[in-house]
């Protein structure tokens, strides 16, 4: 008699190697049904963005190839997860369902409302930790509740993770006689299509588990010894551009921790290893605060006087602001779905804090242009520029772009790639066009207002209203 089935429903953990749902439902030693749902109606507004749906497609197509290769496939079904793992149960038989855990809240209610069910049908329901160091309640005070300060989390998260080796993937996928029939990626349109955007996206990136191992082997080999010495300077290659392989799951946390340890001499990549922490950071407040990507975390923000601007807002969109390493940083945002952390910084002050435009208006611009585009990084991210998350800049600190520009690009190496109209500007100039001589943009052929804006708002008078903005917040 044939053994009832294992339904592995996959979601954000789009690899086979060490991937420990994966890994127990094999050795639970009976048929493997993969599948993936997917589920656009759970998350609200919080549907995956159009750039990450492009990522989606690939790194679903590398995963099925990969499951190909050892004798497996990859069952594709779309609708509401509860009511497709439902039928699945029914028309297979499957006597367990496994799968590895998400952090958003809706998907946590989700899955415990599913869990329950599959309990009252008599199915086993397992659940792992594939995404994460540590899981996001693991890490509490000595007062037993959750950190807000990212230092005094780090030193804890840093003492409780385990380094063990992760776990090869395996050599072959067993598979019942008869596998139930799914949807075909094509038809979930994924990928654009009139117009097609993504050129720039088949160009920056490569998705799948493998592509993410021989990502995080290359930094590893050279860059993150240089790691915390350039990781502000957007013109070079010194950053892992790991972060979509990570949200996917074509490569966990703990490979890339592991491999780091391993491969380098102790507190050679330690930067590295805390930028790993602080995503890890942004999922214990995620947990721990669930309205993190609507509402302030500091409800006093709740009033801040913010400003309609559609205007401003598109112009910011577009990378039209007339700030040079602004613009840059959203033309590689618009291009290759990603952008550089310090440029993310920069950007993201200058529409919360020059233009009082509420950084949930940013978020959701990242939301649907990022590959990486991660509920709890992106909200913990805005909110700590806008001042009002935890461990959060300040309000007060406004960045300056041009200094900002000068200080992190000071050749002019990033803007003269992603903004070609001022390739042509000596470097003195580049950061603040406004300024140059009148022979310099004769030279380089720019005639502001034509060939590219002048500053939509005046920086200095900027700060001063929003820093007067904010002062009126702190008298209510």
């Amino acid at each position: 008699m044939t053994a009832a089935p294992t339904l592995l429903w996959f979601r954000q953990d789009l690899r086979l190697t060490d991937n420990p749902a994966l890994t127990a439902a094999v050795a639970a030693g009976r048929p493997l049904i993969p599948v993936f749902v997917l589920d656009d109606a759970d998350a609200g507004h919080w549907a995956t963005g159009g750039a990450a749906r492009w990522w989606l497609h690939h790194s679903l197509e590398a995963l099925a190839e990969a499951m190909g290769t050892r004798g497996g496939s990859l069952v594709l079904r779309r609708g509401p997860a509860s009511e497709v793992i439902g039928r699945l149960v029914e028309e297979t038989g499957a006597a367990a369902v496994f799968w590895n855990r998400r952090y958003e809240p809706w998907a946590t209610r989700r899955d415990a409302e599913i869990k329950a069910d599959l309990k009252r049908r008599g199915v086993e329901a397992r659940s792992f930790n594939s995404a994460l160091l540590c899981e996001p309640w693991q890490i509490e005070t000595r007062t037993g509740g959750p950190y807000k300060v990212f230092t005094p989390f780090w030193k804890a998260l840093r003492a409780a993770v385990e380094t063990a080796t992760p776990t090869p993937p395996p050599e072959r996928l067993p598979t019942p006689a008869r596998m139930p029939t799914g949807d075909a990626l094509a038809d979930w349109a994924l990928t654009p299509r009139g117009p097609d955007w993504a050129g720039g996206l088949r160009a920056a990136w490569l998705p799948g588990e493998n592509a993410a191992l021989r990502r995080l082997d290359g930094f590893l080999d050279e860059a993150v010894l240089d790691y915390a010495r350039k990781r502000d300077l957007p013109a070079e290659p010194a950053t892992s551009r790991l972060s979509p392989h990570l949200h996917f799951g074509e490569l966990g946390p703990r490979q890339a921790w592991h491999a780091a340890l391993s491969r380098h001499e102790p507190g050679r990549t330690d930067k590295f290893l805390s930028e790993l922490a602080w995503r890890e950071f942004a999922h214990h407040l995620l947990h721990h605060f669930p309205d993190l990507p609507d509402r302030p975390l500091r409800p006093e923000f709740a009033g801040f006087p913010w400003v309609d601007d559609p205007q401003g807002l598109r112009a910011w969109q577009q990378g039209r602001t007339g700030y040079p390493i602004v613009d840059a940083g959203l033309r590689e945002l618009w291009q290759t779905g990603w952008m550089h952390n310090r440029v993310r910084m920069i950007v993201a002050s200058f529409l919360i804090k020059d233009l009082l435009i509420p950084w949930q208006a940013g978020e959701a611009w990242f939301w649907d242009t990022l590959v990486d585009a991660d509920l709890a990084n992106n909200a913990a991210s805005w909110q700590w520029v806008a001042g009002c998350g935890a461990d959060a800049a300040p309000f007060f600190r406004v960045f300056n772009p041009s200094l900002q520009g000068v200080k992190f690009d000071p050749d002019g190496a990033y803007v003269r790639r992603w903004v070609p109209e001022l390739a042509r500007l000596p470097a003195a100039a580049i950061h603040s066009p406004w300024a140059a001589r009148p022979l310099d943009l004769a030279d380089a052929g720019i005639r502001l207002g034509r060939d590219y804006p002048g500053p939509i708002v005046d920086h200095a008078a900027a700060r001063d209203r929003a820093l007067a903005a904010f002062k009126a917040l702190r008298k209510d």
